[in-house]
């Protein structure tokens, strides 16, 4: 190999390794030690922080002023709230259909920090209807969008965010097991369902899905359950018809 081509494979390298980061940081964003991500990257800690130095300077890294822990920094929020706004435009006509379908409220949210944050919403037509603030965060084991994006990870991953959250509400271990076989029937099914879960009165359904970058979305739809049982089909039929559109859109269902 000549010196053009050994630079050429060190440089790719280096983005490939960058990018395990930059990964890592987005699975946990709550501040990571170098000695953790080279853990969890498994690369020595020494090149983690070459790496980490580099990506600080252009602002894709930032370090905790207090606890020091490395975080994504500006540049790469400002290009993920960029990307979240290009989605909401590409997904708007889809949560429209979906709101005229069903004639129900129908809401984007996406996945961040072990949440599920709303970023838009079709309000429906009923006088009686659920209706959430954007902006607003939802928990991952208790709503239909948050069980949606949770059947989209790797199974060590749903359960770090699913057993921290079911030990606060007090839930705990022993619910870890039934949680899970939930998400293999959501897996099965291809949609993830609230019965009464988070919201005394209101009951929902909900799709997740990707965009190029592996950022998780899901399209959710929430109805007050005294009508849920008889909306139940329609509103499966209509998420079927928004799974078609999303694939045209080049986005990735599980």
């Amino acid at each position: 190999m000549d010196d053009s081509q050994s630079k050429q494979a060190n440089g790719i390298q280096v983005i490939a390794r960058a990018a395990a980061i930059l990964r890592v940081l987005t699975d946990d964003n709550n501040g990571l030690s170098l000695g953790q991500i080279a853990e969890r990257t498994s690369l020595a800690r020494s090149t983690v922080q070459r790496i980490v130095n580099a990506l600080i300077a252009e602002g894709l890294v930032s370090a905790g002023s207090q606890s020091g822990g490395l975080r994504l920094g500006s540049t790469i929020q400002a290009m993920a709230a960029a990307s979240r706004l290009d989605i909401t435009e590409k997904i708007r006509p889809i949560l429209t259909a979906l709101s005229h379908e069903t004639n129900e409220t129908v809401d984007l949210a996406y996945f961040r920090n072990d949440h599920m944050v709303f970023i838009d919403q079709i309000i429906g037509s009923h006088r009686l209807r659920a209706v959430a603030t954007i902006g607003e965060t939802f928990p991952m084991t208790s709503t239909a969008n948050g069980k949606a994006c949770l059947a989209m990870m790797r199974d060590e991953d749903i359960e770090r965010i699913a057993l921290q959250e079911l030990r606060q509400s007090g839930r705990g271990i022993r619910r870890m097991g039934q949680f899970m076989k939930e998400i293999t029937a959501i897996r099965h099914n291809g949609y993830g369902f609230d019965i009464d879960e988070q919201t005394d009165g209101i009951s929902a359904l909900g799709i997740g899905f990707a965009d190029e970058a592996d950022h998780l979305y899901a399209i959710s739809i929430p109805v007050p359950t005294y009508r849920f049982a008889r909306q139940k089909e329609a509103i499966i039929t209509a998420l079927q018809e928004a799974k078609s559109a999303l694939e045209a859109q080049d986005l990735r269902l599980h």
